[in-house]
């Protein structure tokens, strides 16, 4: 698998046996590409602050690739009032570069500011409405809604209130 955990709130610390051992906050991403095979954990050490984000599961490609772990440390003025390509394909464009053919998008969108994506014939789009509220298309998703987008050139995205949300471009199946 190729796993993406995007942190929305709290810290999570990571180890593995590989050597990596790390804690990610707010923003932050970590992927993992288990390849060939890894043990890993992931715990919240706080016993007071909770602990919430999006762990996203990707089948690679193929078997038998090699592995790969990493995180990156973004800043909120990074994915403010824009989108922040935080995934990609290995010939992507992002920082971080997995196997599989996808891209991943954040952003925290002010009230009333809107943003466009284009979607290229034969791809789809999946988008979580992680906090606050949007228009999708004059479509309304609130906190914690998700949805699928397929057969739709491009996507109106409009903060109905302060609005977070992430959403995975790939292939149309």
């Amino acid at each position: 698998m190729e796993i993406i955990s995007y942190v929305i709130n709290g810290e999570i610390t990571h180890k593995d046996s590989m050597g990596n051992s790390e804690t990610l906050k707010r923003g932050e991403v970590q992927y993992l590409s288990a390849g060939d095979g890894i043990y890993h954990s992931e715990h919240n050490v706080h016993k007071s602050d909770d602990l919430r984000l999006l762990q996203i599961w990707i089948i690679p490609p193929k078997t038998g690739l090699p592995r790969l772990y990493g995180s990156k440390r973004y800043e909120k003025i990074q994915r403010e009032n824009k989108l922040l390509n935080i995934v990609s394909a290995q010939n992507g464009n992002a920082d971080i570069k997995i196997y599989q053919d996808v891209n991943i998008y954040v952003s925290e969108l002010e009230t009333n500011k809107s943003l466009e994506f284009k979607i290229d014939k034969n791809r789809q789009v999946y988008f979580v409405q992680i906090e606050g509220s949007s228009a999708l298309n004059d479509i309304i998703l609130e906190n914690g809604d998700a949805m699928e987008i397929v057969d739709i050139e491009k996507i109106q995205i409009k903060a109905l209130e302060s609005s977070h949300f992430l959403f995975i471009e790939m292939v149309k199946v």
